[in-house]
């Protein structure tokens, strides 16, 4: 999907939100290596700014910690209004706050490698408005999952994509690259989903935004450590958001809810 790129300026400053729940096994290292992105060759400069929903396991603290030893760390700790989809809301407000000229979003469970973060942005540099770390395009692989959750994966992204007429192959890629004039296009303050049905709401706008959309194939990885939060309830909530999305669409609604 690439209608109309965008006329290319150079960006400088890039955040990476990372909405957390018990993600105390992986967050230290995922925000050193975000870090370690930083160096002489980089054009960019990278800060990472960790969305945390109170974690039990005191995700939050180590996050702090970090903080106190480096400027470019930043933590929302958030007690109130919990969610996937409320914290990658507030993420992406607070980093707009701080001046940033691009947005990553990614999780905290290396199943979206950084290594791929530096072409994200150098797409986003050339005039895309948002590019999409994704395992449906060509090069792009699904790791150490079993055959019925790839399938159940498949499935959910044709469901996605015929129901809100998207030609983005990984409808549920939730590793993506956002310039900030794109999500301010798309009014990111109205975001409604509280949970990960974020994901498809904000691609369902930038797609209706008429906003410059491609994909990069990734290397999607299984978590190795600690336990994923996505229950089946969560997921089936999801798919009954895609089906309000769209009568939101047909009924003019999207986009003035709450």
């Amino acid at each position: 999907m690439t209608k109309g790129i965008a006329k290319a300026t150079t960006l400088r400053n890039v955040v990476v939100t990372v909405p957390t729940w018990n993600e105390a096994l992986n967050v230290e290292s995922l925000v050193a290596a975000l870090l370690a992105l930083n160096g002489e060759a980089s054009p960019y400069v990278y800060e990472v700014l960790v969305a945390d929903d109170d974690s039990p396991d005191g995700t939050w603290q180590l996050v702090a910690r970090q903080c106190e030893l480096d400027m470019r760390v930043h933590l929302l700790h958030r007690k109130s209004d919990r969610g996937r989809g409320r914290a990658g809301r507030e993420a992406f407000l607070k980093a707009l706050d701080m001046g940033a000229d691009a947005v990553i979003e990614m999780d905290a469970d290396f199943s979206h490698p950084p290594r791929y973060i530096p072409e994200m942005v150098s797409k986003l540099d050339a005039g895309y408005d948002l590019v999409l770390g994704s395992r449906g395009v060509a090069g792009g692989k699904d790791l150490g999952r079993p055959l019925t959750r790839r399938s159940v994966t498949k499935l959910a992204n044709l469901y996605i994509r015929l129901l809100l007429g998207l030609t983005v192959r990984d409808c549920n890629s939730g590793f993506r690259a956002w310039r900030a004039s794109a999500l301010r296009a798309i009014r990111v303050e109205k975001t409604v989903s509280h949970g990960p049905a974020i994901v498809q709401e904000l691609l369902f706008k930038a797609a209706r935004a008429r906003l410059a959309i491609c994909e990069i194939p990734i290397e999607f990885v299984e978590r190795e450590r600690g336990e994923s939060s996505l229950t089946l309830r969560k997921l089936m909530q999801g798919y009954w958001m895609v089906l309000r999305l769209r009568w939101w669409a047909l009924t003019g609604k999207l986009g003035k809810k709450p």
